[in-house]
């Protein structure tokens, strides 16, 4: 007997009329279907009247769940790999099993559908033709700050994935490291309470920062810098400082807004001209 498929199908973010045929039929067919968390795909399999069994695999269990799915893959049976909602192996550890599997020689197959870095990324506004995905950043703050100095000259538009309780924190360090870029948020994609927040970092950090809670699955677009590789931040301060006097924050915010350079690295740099 040959080994059994890995199928990756994708699920829907929200909505579950965003299914797909093929879908539907394949996690019908599988031996099991791998779930990061059955209690949320019981609700689609229920809709559509679908009994295969499920089974965990998750960033708790991967290690042992991932030894009994590649055994039951060897042994000829079919597996569906599902995540919480969208497309799986992207943030979570599908990818793991994917790799193993095709360490294993086990056929492969994706059964394509809805994805929500692709979905912010197109109701965004901001351009598509390049873009980076950078997931979700570190939760401590200062290796999250390090993150996004790593990435601010990044000219391609960037997705990010956050969770409601740091997203407000996220906005303000995104605001500092890049200045006032235009970004969109997007909020319970798909769901009822879908929601879509366009404007400058500057703005969209204020306008989070003014709720008392924030719910639900969050991602982040945020434009890239200029794509004109200007001069160094130090020769962009002098020509700015030159003849001019006020307040050194109030000259760092401007230069940020207009060069999308970080506005804490521009007023260090002003400080140290004006010393």
């Amino acid at each position: 007997m040959g080994a059994g498929i890995l199928h990756v199908v994708a699920t829907p973010l929200g909505n579950l009329e965003d299914v797909t045929l093929r879908a539907l039929r394949v996690l019908k067919e599988v031996s099991v279907i791998a779930c990061e968390d059955t209690r949320r795909t019981v609700k689609l399999l229920s809709r559509y009247g679908i009994r295969t069994p499920m089974t965990a695999f998750h960033d708790h269990n991967k290690a042992r769940a991932g030894v009994g799915l590649l055994r039951r893959l060897r042994e000829g049976e079919s597996v569906a790999l599902v995540s919480d909602a969208g497309t799986p192996a992207i943030s979570d550890p599908g990818y793991e099993i994917v790799r193993d599997a095709i360490a294993e020689g086990i056929p492969i197959e994706v059964v394509p559908g809805p994805s929500a870095l692709l979905s912010a990324l197109v109701v965004s506004g901001l351009p598509t033709d390049r873009f980076t995905f950078e997931g979700f950043l570190p939760n401590r703050e200062e290796k999250r700050r390090k993150a996004l100095r790593a990435v601010d000259r990044e000219t391609r538009t960037m997705v990010f994935y956050e969770s409601p309780r740091r997203l407000s924190a996220f906005l303000a360090d995104a605001s500092e490291a890049f200045g006032d870029r235009r970004a969109c948020i997007v909020r319970e994609l798909t769901k009822v309470h879908e929601e879509i927040l366009r404007g400058t970092l500057a703005e969209l950090a204020a306008e989070i920062a003014s709720r008392e809670t924030v719910l639900g699955e969050i991602t982040i677009v945020v434009s890239g810098a200029s794509k004109t590789i200007g001069p160094p931040v130090e020769e962009i301060v002098r020509a700015a400082l030159s003849g001019v006097a006020g307040s050194s924050r109030d000259l760092a915010r401007e230069i940020a807004g207009r060069t999308g350079l970080s506005r804490k690295e521009i007023y260090g740099e002003i400080l140290r001209q004006r010393k």
